[in-house]
């Protein structure tokens, strides 16, 4: 395991471990009485044009697996698997699984050594924010993604729009509380290195394990994607924030959200991937 993922691992479990007690309190009851619960109006939109009635879902750092598992429900999905590295946010959605008898199993494991076990599973594969920003390497990411889609399979990517990444947030030396727009740092690839803590989980900051992730501009995204034989049919941007830093900005006409819709492949009968 490279040592910035295994770094991450530990990162991550520790803020698991030092949760705020709301961080996840509201899923069972959310659960029962919603639709698509803890999807954005827009990505809920998208995911009911999606056949998965009866189909097999797969999600990608599921962290306490809230998506996956409103996604199975809401969508009658047979199945589905989660993907996380941290070992006890996995035991956590596991359990949540368990007590509300939904057909859904998670794996604690770094997404690049997914093995074969999972080759042409989903019909269904989610992205939800905050995940791709944890791959150093997105193509290599995707080559994984890939293997595990079926052919034909449809992937949904929601995530903070890259240009995000050019914005100072408060707290950061760069912040001009007067000149939010202006941008601080490069478009391009940057590597970030934090030990403030994981605060939407823990509801405070503190003194933490390196966390590490990397920005990737849009069209680091979209070749990771059709370099692995997954093309993009769809793409919409928002002016409003998913991540929680840039609320102030929603309606500027900044883009600071996106969703990106993509399907595998099948070239001359066989896989379109590598």
């Amino acid at each position: 395991m490279e040592k910035y993922i295994e770094g991450n691992k530990a990162a991550w479990e520790e803020a698991f471990e030092n949760r705020d007690p709301s961080w996840g309190a509201d899923i069972s009851e959310r659960l029962t009485d919603e639709e698509y619960p803890f999807f954005n109006e827009e990505t809920a939109a998208v995911l009911r044009t999606i056949e998965t009635e009866g189909k097999v879902i797969g999600q990608f750092c599921c962290n306490n697996g809230r998506e996956l598992l409103s996604l199975v429900k809401s969508g009658r999905a047979s199945r589905g698997v989660g993907f996380d590295i941290a070992e006890n946010q996995v035991a956590f959605a596991s359990k949540k699984a368990k007590d509300l008898q939904l057909p859904c199993e998670f794996v604690a494991v770094n997404i690049y050594d997914i093995d074969d076990r999972y080759k042409e599973t989903f019909d269904v594969v989610i992205i939800t924010i905050g995940a791709l920003c944890w791959f150093k390497d997105l193509e290599r990411f995707f080559e994984i993604v890939a293997k595990c889609m079926k052919p034909g399979a449809v992937i949904v990517i929601n995530e903070q729009h890259p240009c995000n990444n050019m914005l100072a947030l408060e707290g950061e030396e760069e912040y001009d509380s007067s000149h939010r727009l202006e941008c601080r740092f490069s478009y391009f690839e940057h590597e970030w290195i934090g030990n403030e803590g994981m605060y939407y989980m823990t509801q405070k900051t503190y003194q933490s394990k390196t966390f590490t992730d990397y920005t990737h501009p849009l069209s680091e995204i979209i070749t990771g994607m059709c370099r692995n034989g997954i093309v993009v049919t769809g793409m919409q941007e928002f002016d409003h924030d998913i991540s929680g830093a840039l609320e102030d900005l929603n309606g500027c006409g900044y883009p600071l959200s996106v969703i990106i819709e993509g399907k595998k492949l099948v070239l001359h009968g066989k896989l379109g991937n590598k």
